[in-house]
């Protein structure tokens, strides 16, 4: 998207109140005429489920697929309908409407997200209305909505405590007039880490995020709105998180433990943004004019086990049988000393920093003609975000369990910098005639890139033109059912220094369904088909990338993922006060190659025609039963993603790699004490299912155990 849509986009996962018909939504229709799929993710779920991890909370949403790393969600890995979801890098990431990732178009591997303890909702746009956010269209979007500031002065704290020194302090308070407001918050959350070193390091993390709004209103008493909004946020990190994994027999021995060589891994990160937003709103003119200007700056600096000097972690912890496999494993675990410097391990602390600017601005109208009803919207984006890597590692030897540099002189893996500068343009014009919505719409990306590599003396630049048509239809069979199709390109660019013969993600996407919604009730099942004449992964470390082939492009060319999304909820009565509000989302989905290839990507690997893609879960579901009254309110949640394959391939799941079906119960409550109090408590994983989840980047990660997690909120 080139900028927020005029307003919200429809139904959430869980019900909300019917909008007002004159509401519009993502691509300028009424909330039952989406022709599309949408969630939105509400204040009300949030507060209910409490979750840090945004791929857990995401999970909820029918066609999201999550593949976990850390236990935690310091860095989710999220993709939609059978994308790649390797640090959510084919996702359109947005806070607020903007753009949000270190470097979107250079490099987009989500490296900083947001807290989810200061959001308010969480949009999930899928389907043709993706051509309006961007630059990747391929699966879809995702906006993340902060806190606003309030229409009187109002303010909250939330205190929250847990096993495994889990804390979270999280405190907001704003003020406005009918000319001016603003808004301060500040959250903190850590924890001392689930996972376990020998020497008893602390594993876990600490992360802080503060944040001011300010507004001003040129004239109160116009008859068109006229609002400045500023934003600043700052953020940091440390984390003692680690790519080093176990081997399958050790996860299931003791799931908690990691290897003594991961001892020194440690990320640091930091981030600053400012935003200023601008609206105008003419109801005269039915004409709104959204604008913004943004600048982010992130820097991160991650220390962590890349390698053995003579071997790769990944072969060692999956082929642990191996004879000289096994001498390695000794000396990662530190049961065994260093003997030879082939036996030193390699430590890299990987250097990075980011700049992601730009303005962008969404002008809408609406008019009548007649019985046809139009809101044509038209969006631009100027953006540029480089991105400077130094990476360099050294050699410890394992001496007694702990990790001793071996002397050697530091090598430099990598010296670089890529940068780009995007122009991206949409179009799309809503049409309403009796029962029936028409949006058909056009995206245009122009995109000039350019990489420097240090090490090698070399420049490359590029340019690309990327044009992404779509459509959507809703036909209202009645007031509450209707059905919904929709067809548009799916496009993700490809990172600088790639060569002219690289070809740029592309796919046409289908989608063909029914939805029904009265009230509380929304019901909905929709089938999609992604063409894909080439499937692309950009290679990263945290994919299991080896140095020689970080941040190359590898095609995969043709593939077929299509499937079927159900979603279902309600709100039901009982009696005056009690009600029981449930919700049921599921995902059926198939995803394979459909040409031969040799590829050096590691999750591809050698491929036949037919060949299943890996981090594709074929089934699906996440089911939500909650019971309200007025002063209190219980929930239990039940999630299931069936068995992945971690390598492209055909045989049988159970003579290939493949993660655990990973099945989870979560459970909570929360109460008011007296007027502003509130206590809740939350049992997360209540049955300490210990499932591998996966083997990337280096080896085999479970997910994390039974966390209880009890808190008190004000609100004044």
């Amino acid at each position: 998207m080139t900028a927020p849509p005029a307003s919200p986009p429809p139904a959430s996962p869980a019900p909300e109140p019917e909008p007002a018909p004159t509401e519009v939504t993502i691509v300028g229709t009424g909330v039952a005429r989406t022709p599309g799929s949408a969630h939105v993710i509400g204040k009300k779920q949030l507060e209910r489920h409490e979750y840090d991890d945004a791929g857990k909370l995401l999970q909820q949403v029918p066609g999201v697929y999550v593949r976990v790393e850390d236990g935690v969600g310091l860095r989710p890995n999220i993709s939609i309908r059978g994308g790649n979801p390797d640090r959510s890098k084919k996702l359109t990431l947005m806070e607020d409407g903007i753009l949000f990732g270190p470097a979107p178009y250079s490099a987009p591997a989500a490296y900083y997200f947001p807290l989810m303890t200061r959001m308010t909702s969480v949009r999930v746009i899928k389907g043709p209305a993706a051509i309006a956010y961007g630059p990747q269209t391929v699966g879809g979007a995702v906006d993340f909505i902060s806190r606003s500031i309030p229409t009187r002065t109002t303010g909250g704290a939330d205190f929250g405590f847990g096993e495994y020194g889990y804390n979270k302090l999280d405190g907001w308070f704003g003020s406005s007039t009918d000319q001016v407001g603003f808004l301060v918050s500040g959250t903190h959350l850590g924890s001392t880490g689930f996972k376990e070193l020998p020497n008893r390091a602390d594993t876990g993390s600490t992360r802080n995020d503060f944040m001011v709004k300010a507004s001003y209103v040129v004239d109160p008493r116009a008859a068109a709105r006229n609002e400045f909004l500023l934003k600043l946020a700052y953020a940091d990190e440390v984390s003692n998180e680690s790519y080093l994994g176990l081997t399958d027999a050790d996860l299931r021995e003791d799931p908690d433990q990691r290897y003594a060589a991961s001892q020194l891994d440690q990320m640091k990160n930091h981030r600053a943004s400012v935003v200023m937003f601008h609206e105008f709103d003419d109801p005269r003119l039915k004409l709104k004019v959204k604008s913004a200007a943004y600048r982010h700056d992130y820097k991160r600096t991650w220390r962590k086990v890349n390698s053995m000097r003579s071997a790769q972690i990944f072969d060692i912890l999956t082929n642990p049988e191996d004879p000289t496999n096994a001498g390695y494993l000794a000396v990662l675990r530190g049961q065994a000393d260093s003997s030879t410097p082939l036996e030193s391990i390699m430590v890299g602390p990987n250097e990075r920093e980011f700049i992601s600017q730009g303005v962008q601005s969404v002008i809408s109208h609406q008019r009548q003609d007649g019985p046809l009803a139009q809101r044509i919207e038209l969006g631009a984006r100027l953006h540029y975000d480089e991105i400077k890597r130094r990476h360099s590692q050294d050699g410890f030897q394992m001496i007694g369990g702990e990790l001793i540099p071996d002397g050697t002189p530091a090598q430099i893996t990598a010296s670089n910098t890529d940068s780009t500068t995007a122009v991206a343009l949409h179009a799309i014009d809503a049409l309403t005639w009796k029962s029936l919505t028409l949006t058909p719409g056009v995206r245009v990306e122009i995109i000039g890139s350019k990489s420097v590599d240090r090490l090698a003396l070399d420049t490359t630049k590029g340019t690309k033109v990327a044009w992404m048509p779509g459509a959507g239809a809703y036909w209202a069979a009645t007031r509450d059912f209707g059905l919904l199709a929709g067809v548009y390109r799916g496009f993700s660019p490809p990172p600088p220094g790639s060569a002219k013969s690289v070809k740029p993600e592309y796919s046409v996407n289908y989608e063909a369904g029914a939805r029904f919604s009265r009230g509380p009730a929304r019901v909905e099942a929709i089938a999609f088909f992604n063409d894909y004449s080439n499937l692309t992964d950009v290679c990263t470390i945290s994919s299991g990338c080896v140095d020689q082939n970080l941040d190359r492009q590898f095609d995969a060319g043709k593939a077929h993922i299509y499937g079927l999304e159900a979603f279902a909820a309600h709100e039901i009565p009982a009696g005056q006060e009690l009600r029981f509000p449930v919700s049921v989302s599921y995902t059926l989905t198939r995803a394979t190659f459909e040409n031969d290839f040799q590829s050096q990507d590691p999750i591809y690997g050698s491929v036949k025609k037919g060949d299943e893609i890996p981090y594709v879960p074929k089934h699906q579901l996440n089911a939500t039963l909650a019971a309200e009254v007025d002063r209190a309110s219980a929930y239990v949640s039940f999630g299931y993603v069936a068995r992945m394959r971690e390598e492209a391939g055909s045989a049988p799941l159970s003579d290939s790699l493949v993660t655990d079906t990973q099945t989870w119960l979560d459970t909570g409550i929360m109460a008011r004490v007296f007027g502003p109090l509130r206590l809740y408590a939350n049992l997360r994983n209540v049955l300490d299912e210990r499932d591998l989840v996966a083997r990337r980047p280096f080896g085999a990660r479970p997910s994390p155990p039974r966390w209880l997690q009890v808190g008190a909120k004000l609100d004044f």
